[in-house]
């Protein structure tokens, strides 16, 4: 048994490049940017660090479309796919490989006026998923037996 699975949570590092690819079926569209993430510790000093990583996402079809439309350089994004690695020959000849996320599912985050990409109309369908893997979604219910219970607290952007 073996299992591929990436999920990032981080920000675009520049816009979309999308890309018509022509075959038989017609054009099929690919949208390829960066993420980066980024990890926040304390040393043994007790001095703040971080390490940022820098991903090379690769999102196809309905995916491209939503980043086509949607993402911008500053979004914040949750990202599910599998790791591929491809290999090609450079123009000296040396052979060269490159690792990128293949986007399964993808989720832009935080609120409308933060999300460069956002326009006055609203997100069609900000969750893009294969069609065998798309569930009819049922509206969330509010809470009956304490409606004041959260108000106070601050909303959270995490997307569980």
């Amino acid at each position: 048994m073996s299992l591929n699975k990436v999920m990032l949570i981080g920000n675009v590092g520049r816009d979309p490049e999308i890309r018509y690819l022509e075959g038989t079926t017609g054009n099929t569209k690919v949208a390829t940017f960066t993420l980066a993430t980024t990890e926040r510790y304390r040393d043994r000093g007790g001095e703040l660090r971080e390490n940022t990583e820098w991903h090379n996402i690769v999102a196809w079809r309905n995916s491209a479309d939503v980043a086509e439309k949607f993402i911008r350089k500053g979004t914040q994004l949750y990202i599910e796919g599998r790791l591929r690695t491809r290999s090609w020959t450079d123009q000296t000849g040396a052979k060269r490989y490159t690792t990128e996320v293949q986007v399964d599912n993808l989720q832009l985050l935080g609120k409308k006026n933060d999300n460069p990409g956002a326009t006055g109309a609203p997100l069609a369908q900000p969750t893009v998923q294969s069609p065998a893997q798309q569930v009819p979604v049922q509206p969330a219910q509010p809470l009956q037996s304490n409606p004041q219970a959260f108000q106070d607290e601050p909303s959270d952007d995490l997307p569980f």
